[in-house]
């Protein structure tokens, strides 16, 4: 490669880095609203998984919550409990697989619900001299009901 193509891309390549980089004296110091202290959106309609294991949210009086864990015949689910008297259950349809959880809350007064669920973290033992554990897979999330 000639000495001036290679300087030609050295060049190139710093021009395209700086490219995008400047820094304006009178930029505005503008700061962003920090995420915890804004207050949570209500929604109306609200869908978990098992992938929304820990969450807390928000949901309107009025509105529903309605959830779907997919598990196993070997690990299944067991039936959605809920405490506090803010959600009361609906009826969620029927579950189709062995080891789903499925269930359906209206949320019915302001206050705070807790749903949870629980399944084995794996199979029983099958045959003699596999190993069993004695492990649980917990899931909770934390419904909070505003007027």
């Amino acid at each position: 490669m000639r000495r001036t193509t290679v300087l030609a891309l050295a060049a190139t390549a710093l021009l395209l880095a700086g490219c995008g980089t400047h820094t304006s004296s009178t930029a505005s110091r503008k700061v962003s609203p920090v995420p915890g202290n804004q207050a949570p959106v209500c929604r109306n309609q609200v869908r978990l998984t098992a992938a929304d294991n820990g969450r807390t949210l928000c949901v309107a009086k009025g509105g529903e919550v309605r959830l779907g864990l997919t598990g196993t015949k070997d690990r299944p689910w067991k039936p959605v409990t809920v405490t506090g008297g803010a959600l009361t259950a609906v009826n969620s349809g029927f579950v189709v697989r062995p080891g789903d959880a499925e269930a359906a809350y209206r949320a019915v007064a302001p206050g705070t619900g807790r749903l949870t669920s629980s399944r084995p973290m794996c199979a029983q033992p099958t045959a003699p001299g596999q190993m069993a554990c004695k492990g649980i897979q917990d899931w909770t999330v934390t419904v909070t009901v505003k007027s």
